[in-house]
């Protein structure tokens, strides 16, 4: 995946520093020292300078000389995305993901656990750190080799500091110093974001490269969603951009929801309210799973009640769509796989109620990174750390060989 997230263009490079020069070549597309030159318009001294100190810190590396136009051929450059590896991890309420990724983000190994995130913070990251460890050393790498560590969570995080806030189904996790817990058994940067935050940034990663209005929706044992606008992933003001599951549809009426209020979207069109919806009409549905294994089995009761749940995102989403105006909505998460009854119901409310300007272009589809979405976005998450100007100029300042 490399180029599809990170890299700016010539016009957007910094005018001073190593990382103007890197975020030129993260694109992957080799360039001379002369091109740089004539891209940022710096001497060719300079040039030379910066790239020497890139080639130091391993994130670029010569790829073979270019077409001489007389004289002794010119070498060529380009981002080196194997000079350091990232650990993501993806953490739900009862899984755990973790991957091992190199700098563009392609996945070189994962390993995956039933983790219930109730057993609390020293448990479940003990478990990362140990299998961490583990699976960096089968994929060929050791400690030195890591350069940071992505963890989204089920629940809200102060993104600034990487402490989960009140988080509903995460006991025991309030204000926990989730990175510095880490560091104590990895000593490397950690980033820490909500899964649904991570999703987003993990598909727009993986299918929607240059997609500047996005908005990823999960549907699985609760509903969330992750907003990007102008290209910048939305947190607000604390942590709960998104938080759509607890916004209030029609068809709610009276259901109590877990957050306490009444009516609320997950409350009637997660999983586990779709397979209270089959119950309460006789059928012995226990959870979304069997919700979905009955979608797939071509049950007419259980398909309808999947496409009303769509439809009740929709009632939300065509609020979305008015207020951000994205380009594409992509809906993922456990219950996305019941396929097209899901998305078909959002859809038919969304471009029913919204303005034809806002629909027009909009693309309604299910999620294409699917169960990857989170871990790819934990690893873009680390990624965008460590490879940003502001590292890549404090590395090449202090004439580092690793970082």
């Amino acid at each position: 995946m490399s180029g599809v997230f990170g890299g700016q263009s010539a016009a957007a490079a910094p005018a001073s520093g190593a990382s103007g020069l890197f975020q030129l070549l993260r694109d992957g597309r080799p360039r001379t020292r002369a091109e740089l030159a004539a891209q940022t318009g710096l001497a060719r001294s300079t040039i030379a300078s910066r790239i020497d100190g890139l080639l130091a810190l391993g994130l670029i590396a010569p790829v073979g000389d270019a077409i001489s136009t007389g004289g002794r051929p010119s070498s060529r450059f380009a981002f080196n995305p194997t000079a350091r590896v990232v650990l993501a991890a993806d953490l739900g309420a009862t899984h755990a993901t973790i991957g091992i990724s190199d700098l563009s983000g392609t996945i070189q190994a994962r390993h995956s656990d039933p983790i219930d995130i109730t057993d609390g913070p020293d448990r479940v990251l003990g478990w990362l750190a140990d299998s961490g460890r583990e699976l960096l050393h089968s994929a060929g790498h050791d400690l030195g080799d890591l350069a940071a560590i992505g963890i989204g969570l089920p629940g809200p995080v102060e993104h600034v500091s990487g402490r989960p806030t009140n988080p509903p189904i995460m006991p025991g996790w309030d204000g926990v110093d989730v990175p510095g817990r880490l560091r104590d058994r990895i000593d490397v940067p950690v980033l820490v974001d909500n899964d649904v935050n991570l999703m987003a940034l993990g598909e727009v990663a993986y299918a929607w490269p240059g997609v500047q209005h996005f908005l990823f929706v999960k549907v699985a044992t609760g509903i969330g969603s992750g907003v990007i606008s102008s290209g910048v992933l939305q947190r607000g003001a604390q942590g709960i951009a998104g938080d759509i599951g607890h916004v209030q549809v029609p068809h709610g009426a009276d259901t109590p929801c877990r957050c306490g209020n009444r009516g609320c979207l997950e409350a009637v069109a997660s999983g586990p309210a779709i397979a209270e919806t089959l119950r309460r009409a006789g059928l012995d549905s226990p959870n979304g799973a069997d919700v979905i294994a009955r979608v797939r089995a071509g049950d007419v009761q259980a398909i309808q009640a999947v496409r009303q749940a769509g439809r009740d995102i929709g009632e939300v989403l065509a609020a979305c769509v008015s207020l951000i105006n994205p380009s594409v909505i992509a809906i993922g998460g456990s219950m996305a796989q019941a396929g097209e009854h899901l998305i078909a119901g959002a859809r038919e409310v969304v471009y029913a109620r919204s303005m034809p300007l806002a629909t027009e272009h909009l693309s309604i589809v299910q999620s294409r990174a699917a169960a990857d979405a989170g871990l790819i976005g934990a690893g873009v998450l680390a990624i965008e750390h460590v490879l940003s100007p502001e590292r890549i100029d404090a590395l090449a300042v202090s004439e580092a060989v690793g970082f």
